[in-house]
């Protein structure tokens, strides 16, 4: 029997990816719960060696084969070598991971990931862990996950949109960036363009002329300018923004993973007309997610400028 062939039922998940901070744990414990309502029967895996504090239990956690603390300690490596050490460790140990996911067959799993973006643009270790889980005949998606935040800095939102490219381009899966906490991006400051000009990654050649309106980044247009050509040359990367306390938003992103791992169009989906309908959306979906979450932001600002108004 080869490889690929044990176990040879359908397996659909997500591998839940992203910088540190950007939500994936609190993702993965929302969606879970979200999947669950909706009668799948979901499996949480953590393979973050660094994750000690999760919310929820695990039906499988990498600390049972390798920690951070302990790399940390035996091997005299700090945070970041560490973790590349621990899945460079889970890669060469692939038949332990193996062994425990047959499992959580009949599951949808979900790979709660390290935070470490080198992970996912320069090392090798997880990219291989994710094609061998596709050799085990796991059906997964990528969800990207990234701060809302970033979308008030037009710098770092440059940096966002090459970091999501590189890393599409890089882990090599159907692939659902995400704008993570919208219900706190009124916090963040006024937004220089509509929600959807991010999430859409629209023409940024209006986005380097603002830069350019700093004296700062003023110095570094030409390099702006490539850098947002390359983006929009192999046009590629959009977000899909997320409320995880917010049952459409959550209802939306599943649908585009959906859509993205083949979920919807796979033999273990009890499908009507209707849900057919709801995964093929195209480019509408995203139009009318990211006019819900922008309507409400623009309320937040209008009452704001009221708030100001009045104490005048």
């Amino acid at each position: 029997m080869s490889e690929g062939s044990r176990g040879s039922s359908l397996a659909f998940g997500q591998v839940v990816i992203g910088p540190p901070g950007s939500g994936k744990t609190t993702y993965c414990h929302a969606m879970s719960t979200f999947l669950r309502r909706l009668g799948r029967s979901v499996a949480v895996v953590n393979l973050d060696p660094a994750n000690e504090a999760l919310p929820c239990p695990c039906a499988l956690d990498i600390g049972e084969l390798i920690t951070l603390p302990d790399v940390m300690a035996s091997l005299g490596l700090g945070p970041n070598g560490g973790l590349i050490y621990c899945m460079e460790y889970l890669e060469a140990n692939a038949d332990w991971l193996r062994d425990r996911l047959q499992a959580l067959r009949g599951n949808y799993v979900l790979f709660d990931c390290p935070g470490q973006v080198e992970l996912y643009t320069h090392n090798q270790a997880l990219k291989n862990v994710f094609a061998q889980l596709a050799k085990w005949n796991f059906r997964l998606a990528a969800v990207h996950l990234v701060d809302s935040h970033y979308c008030t800095d037009p710098g770092k939102f440059i940096s966002v949109l090459c970091t999501s490219l590189s890393t599409m381009l890089h882990v090599e899966l159907p692939h659902v960036n995400v704008l993570s906490k919208m219900d706190l991006i009124e916090q963040y400051g006024k937004l220089a363009f509509n929600l959807d000009y991010y999430t859409e990654v629209l023409d940024l050649s209006y986005l380097v002329d603002h830069l350019a309106s700093d004296p700062f980044f003023k110095n570094f247009r030409r390099l702006n300018e490539k850098l947002v050509e390359v983006i929009e040359d192999y046009s590629l990367v959009s977000f899909v923004p997320l409320n995880v306390q917010d049952k459409q938003s959550m209802r939306q992103v599943m649908q585009a993973v959906d859509k993205a791992n083949g979920y919807s169009f796979g033999d273990q989906e009890h499908r009507s007309l209707e849900a057919l309908m709801s995964a093929a959306v195209g480019a509408d979906f995203h139009f009318s997610s990211t006019l819900a979450v922008q309507e409400k932001y623009v309320q937040s600002q209008d009452k704001a400028v009221e708030e100001e108004v009045m104490d005048l």
